[in-house]
C-alpha cells in the first residue's frame, strides 16, 4: 500500500465504477494529487458495483440518461470491457406494446438502432423462450454486458500512470471537516488529508458520508432481488459468459440473462425493501459483501412463477436449481434520477445513485463540471441541488423510493403524478381551490391546481372536444382548454404561489446581479426585467424575472421546479465580502395571477391606485392596496393577456383571493389552472420553458432570446454568448403545427424529414419535441422543437413520430414571434 498523503487536491471517496471513473477523468483533465479512498478491499470493495446486473440497455425516454449511457458504453468499449449481446424488451400486454412503440420513438429521437420484432423473431434470437407468452419485442442490437470491476482497475491504472492518483483501500473516512461552509480536510483511520474538494461516490453509503460534512444526499438503499438458476445445458454448451440477448420481461417487472451456465433472474416487482445506510453490515459481518444481503425467498416466489411462464423449458428441470440468490442493495432517489453536482457544502460533490450503465459517463461529467464549470452533457434532471428542503428528508426519500421502486420497469406517463407524501406545501388559496374541485398536480411539494371541476360546464358551452385516445387524455382534461378560452374572452385568476422568490439586497446587490444575469440590471426602480442566466459555456442555467424594488434591493422570481437549483446557484456566487444578502422568501409570499381582457376592470374595482396603462405600463412593478392589503403588482404576462401578478404576504392570501373573485364575478372571472399557464397559453405564445426549450446545450441566440444589445458589465457566460451572436445559429427554436389528426404528442418525440429520416444539426444534436400542447385559440396542436437552418423555414413540411405512427407537421414559426397575437397587443393594451 502506498504512503498515505497529508495533502490532496481532491479526495474521491468510493472505489466503485463511479469513483474510479471520476479519478480517471480528473487525471485526464490535468488534475494531480488525486486521492481515492475506500473502506473495502480492491478490486471489489463490497459496494453495488460488485454484484449489480452489469448490462447496458441504451434507450431511455430521458435524453440526459441516454447520453450518459451512450458515453459509458463507448468508454467500456475503449477499455475492452464490453461484450455486445443485444437485448430484447418483451411485451405481454397491449399496453406494453404501445409502450414499446413509444420506446421506438425515443430510440429514433436519440439515434439508437432499434426495431420492433414479432414473437417468432424473439424466439429466433432466444430459442429457449416461449413465444406464446409474448406479443412483441423491442430489439436493440447494441445492448451489452460490461465488466465494471476490470474497467475500474484500468481506470485507476491510467490515472496512476499519469502520476495523478494515490489509491488507499481499507481506509475508512471518519470525518469531513469544513470551515466557513467549505471542505478543508478529510479525517480517516490512516490520518488527516487537507483538501479543497471531496467527491462522494459511495453509492448506498453516500448519505452517511455527506452527513459528516453537514450535507444531504437524498437517497435510500433498497433491495433488488436476483437469483441464478442452473446449470442449464443449452447455456453451458455455448462456453461463453453470454451468448444470447438479454431479456427484459417488462410486464412482470423482471429481466433474464445468461450468466455462463446459469440463467440470472432479477426482479423489480417485489415489495419495496428499504434500509438505512447505518444498518448496512460491515465487511467483517457480511456473509458475502455488505451490499449482498440474505435472500428472502417469499418475496421472489411470484416472480419465479412469471419466469417459469416465459422460460419453463429450461427452468422447470430437476437438475436446474437456485445456485446463487441475494437481496442486492442499490440506491433509490425520490424521483429516480442520479444525484450529481456540488452539494450545499462548497467543495463537496455528489456522484451518487448511479447505475453501472451510466458510471463512466457520470465520471466524465463530474470531472468536466469540476474543471470547466459546466459539463458537456446537461445534468439538469440529475442536479443534486434540485430538491426542496422537505424533499431531502428521510421520510420523503423513503416514501417516494418505495413508490418508485415498482416503476423501474413501469409504463410512466409524461404527466403522471406521485401519490406519496403529498400535501407538503399549500398556498393560502388552497381551501377555496379545494372547494372548487381543483385537480392538484405537484411540483417541489406544492399542490397546484391543474384545472377546476367547477369549470366543467364551460366545456360544452365553448365547444371543447375531448381526446378520444386514453393515453393522450391521461392526466389531462378538456376543462383546461375551456379555462383557456374563458380567460381569452374575459378574465381568469391563477394561483402562482409555487413561484420561488429570493430577496437580494445590500450595497453589492446590483453588481452581484449584473454578474449573474444577461440582461441589464441597472434599470430604474420599479422595472420588471426578464433575463436568461447562463453557465460559463453560454448555455442556459436558468431564466427568471428580476424586479428592482430599490437602489440596493431586488426580488428574483423563478419557477417552482427550478427554485432549489436556482437558489443553490445564486448562493454559490455570493460575494465573500458580505455585501449582498440573499433570502429565500418563497414561503412568505403568495401570488395570484390576474389576466384577460377584463383584468384591468377587476383590479380597478378593488384598489384606489391608478392601474391605467399610462400610470402602470407594461414591465413595471408597483405596490398597490387591495383594501388594507399591500400587494406588489407586477405588470407582465406569461399567457399573452393583459394583467398582473399580484404578490402579497401569505397571511393576506385568502382575503386577496376573495376580493379578486368577488370583483371579477360581474366580468365572468374563472379560476384557471396551471394547465393554462404552463401549457396552452404558453405554447400559443411560443414562450420557452426551462428544462424543455431552455437547457445547457442551447443559448439565448438559438432559443430566440438574445437581447438587442450586450451590456458592458461582465457576466457569467458572456464570452460564449458574444461569440454565438456573431454567426448563424446551428439551430433555431421553431413552433410546429400538427393538423389533421386526433392524436396529441406529449413531448420527446422525434421530428423527421418527409421521407422519415432523422434530423440533426451540425453539432449532432437531434430535433425532437421539447414541449407540446393544445392551442385552443388557434384550433390546433402545437409543438416546439429546435431545427437546423435548412429546416427552420416557415411552411416547411416535416413529420413527427408518435407511438409508432408518423404525422405531418408544418413549421408554423421560426424564431420567437408568437402565432397567437404576434404583435403582443393584447397584453400591452
Amino acid at each position: 500500500m502506498s504512503a498515505f498523503p497529508d495533502r490532496a487536491q481532491v479526495v474521491v471517496i468510493g472505489a466503485g465504477i463511479v469513483g474510479n471513473a471520476v479519478v480517471h477523468h480528473l487525471a485526464r483533465l490535468g488534475w494531480r494529487d488525486v486521492l481515492l479512498v475506500d473502506k473495502g478491499p480492491l478490486p471489489d470493495p463490497g459496494g453495488s458495483t460488485g454484484h449489480a446486473s452489469n448490462f447496458v440497455f441504451p434507450v431511455d425516454h430521458s435524453r440526459e440518461i441516454t447520453l450518459l449511457t451512450g458515453d459509458s458504453s463507448r468508454q467500456y468499449a475503449e477499455l475492452d470491457t464490453l461484450t455486445t449481446c443485444g437485448g430484447i424488451e418483451v411485451a405481454r400486454t397491449e399496453e406494453r406494446v404501445q409502450e414499446l412503440h413509444r420506446r421506438m420513438s425515443s430510440a429514433r429521437a436519440w439515434g439508437i438502432d432499434a426495431e420492433l420484432i414479432s414473437p417468432a423473431e424473439v424466439a429466433e434470437k432466444v430459442p429457449f423462450l416461449d413465444p406464446s407468452v409474448v406479443l412483441a419485442g423491442f430489439w436493440t442490437p447494441s445492448v451489452a454486458v460490461v465488466d465494471p470491476l476490470r474497467a475500474g482497475e484500468l481506470m485507476r491504472e491510467r490515472a496512476t500512470a499519469a502520476g495523478a492518483l494515490t489509491v488507499s483501500a481499507l481506509t475508512e473516512v471518519l470525518a469531513i471537516v469544513t470551515e466557513g461552509g467549505r471542505v478543508t480536510r478529510v479525517r480517516t483511520d490512516r490520518g488527516d488529508v487537507e483538501t479543497e474538494y471531496v467527491v462522494v461516490a459511495c453509492g448506498v453509503w453516500s448519505p452517511r458520508i455527506a452527513a459528516l460534512a453537514g450535507a444531504t444526499i437524498p437517497l435510500t438503499p433498497a433491495v433488488h432481488q436476483m437469483i441464478d438458476v442452473g446449470p442449464i445445458a443449452e447455456l453451458a454448451e455455448t462456453g461463453r459468459e453470454i451468448a444470447f440477448p438479454i431479456i427484459r420481461d417488462m410486464d412482470p417487472l423482471m429481466y433474464e440473462r445468461q450468466s455462463g451456465p446459469d440463467l440470472e433472474i432479477g426482479s423489480y416487482a417485489h415489495r419495496p425493501i428499504l434500509c438505512d445506510p447505518d444498518d448496512i453490515p460491515s465487511i467483517a459481518a457480511a456473509a458475502l459483501s455488505p451490499t449482498q444481503l440474505p435472500f428472502t425467498p417469499d418475496d421472489f416466489d411470484p416472480q419465479m412463477e412469471a419466469a417459469l411462464e416465459l422460460f419453463g423449458g429450461i427452468l422447470d428441470r430437476p437438475d436446474a436449481g437456485i445456485r446463487h440468490a441475494i437481496n442486492g442493495l442499490l440506491s433509490l432517489t425520490p424521483d429516480g434520477h442520479p444525484l450529481l453536482g456540488e452539494t450545499e457544502v462548497r467543495g463537496l460533490w455528489s456522484a451518487a445513485a448511479v447505475w453501472i450503465k451510466e458510471g463512466p459517463g457520470v465520471g466524465r461529467l463530474i470531472a468536466e463540471w469540476m474543471t470547466c464549470g459546466a459539463p458537456e452533457i446537461d445534468p439538469h434532471a440529475s442536479d443534486v441541488a434540485r430538491f426542496a428542503p422537505h424533499e431531502r428528508t428521510r421520510a420523503h426519500v423513503r416514501a417516494r423510493a418505495a413508490e418508485g421502486f415498482n416503476k423501474t420497469y413501469g409504463i410512466i406517463h409524461p404527466r403522471e403524478q406521485w401519490s406519496s407524501d403529498r400535501g407538503a406545501r399549500r398556498s393560502p388559496f388552497f381551501p377555496r381551490e379545494e372547494a372548487l374541485g381543483a385537480e392538484f398536480f405537484e411540483v417541489a411539494g406544492w399542490e397546484r391546481p391543474q384545472w377546476y371541476r367547477s369549470n366543467e360546464p364551460l366545456v360544452a358551452e365553448l365547444g371543447v372536444e375531448d381526446r378520444p385516445h386514453e393515453w393522450d387524455a391521461r392526466w389531462w382534461s378538456p376543462i383546461t382548454s375551456a379555462e383557456h378560452l374563458a380567460m381569452r374572452r374575459a378574465v381568469a385568476m391563477i394561483d402562482l404561489s409555487a413561484f420561488s422568490q429570493f430577496a437580494v439586497h445590500g450595497p453589492g446587490a446590483l453588481a452581484y446581479l449584473q454578474h449573474l444575469c444577461v440582461a441589464q440590471m441597472d434599470r430604474p426602480v420599479g422595472r420588471v426585467i426578464y433575463t436568461p442566466v447562463l453557465g460559463p459555456d453560454g448555455g442556459f442555467r436558468t431564466d427568471l424575472t428580476v424586479v428592482r424594488l430599490g437602489d440596493d434591493a431586488f426580488r428574483v422570481i423563478t419557477g417552482a421546479s427550478d427554485g432549489a437549483r436556482d437558489l443553490a446557484w445564486f448562493r454559490r456566487h455570493l460575494p465573500a465580502d458580505g455585501s449582498v444578502a440573499l433570502e429565500d422568501v418563497t414561503s412568505a409570499v403568495c401570488t395570484l395571477g390576474l389576466w384577460g381582457p377584463r383584468a384591468r376592470d377587476v383590479l380597478a374595482a378593488i384598489t384606489d391606485d391608478d392601474v391605467t396603462d399610462a400610470a402602470f405600463p407594461f414591465a413595471t412593478a408597483r405596490t398597490v392596496h387591495v383594501g388594507s392589503i399591500p400587494v406588489l403588482a407586477l405588470r407582465l404576462s406569461y399567457v399573452g393577456e393583459l394583467g398582473w401578478e399580484l404578490h402579497t404576504a401569505t397571511e393576506h392570501g385568502l382575503r386577496l383571493w376573495d376580493a379578486v373573485a368577488a370583483a371579477g364575478a360581474p366580468h365572468g372571472i374563472v379560476p384557471a389552472g396551471i394547465g393554462v399557464y404552463g401549457t396552452t397559453a404558453r405554447i400559443e405564445k411560443g414562450y420557452r420553458l426551462m428544462g424543455h426549450e431552455l437547457d445547457a446545450e442551447h443559448g439565448p441566440v438559438e432559443a430566440g432570446l438574445a437581447l438587442p444589445r450586450i451590456k458592458e458589465a461582465d457576466f457569467v457566460g458572456k464570452a460564449a454568448y458574444t461569440k454565438a451572436r456573431e454567426g448563424e445559429p446551428e439551430a433555431t427554436l421553431c413552433t410546429l403545427r400538427l393538423d389533421g389528426t386526433t392524436r396529441f404528442p406529449q413531448g420527446g418525440e422525434p421530428i423527421l424529414t418527409p421521407d422519415g429520416a432523422r434530423i440533426t444539426d451540425r453539432r449532432g444534436r437531434p430535433s425532437y419535441v421539447t414541449s407540446a400542447g393544445t392551442a385552443p385559440s388557434l384550433g390546433t396542436h402545437l409543438m416546439l422543437a429546435y431545427l437546423p437552418p435548412w429546416h427552420a423555414v416557415e411552411g416547411t413540411g416535416l413529420l413527427v413520430e408518435y407511438l409508432g405512427e408518423r404525422y405531418p407537421v408544418t413549421v408554423a414559426r421560426a424564431g420567437r414571434t408568437p402565432l397567437f397575437d404576434p404583435d403582443d397587443t393584447r397584453m400591452r393594451g
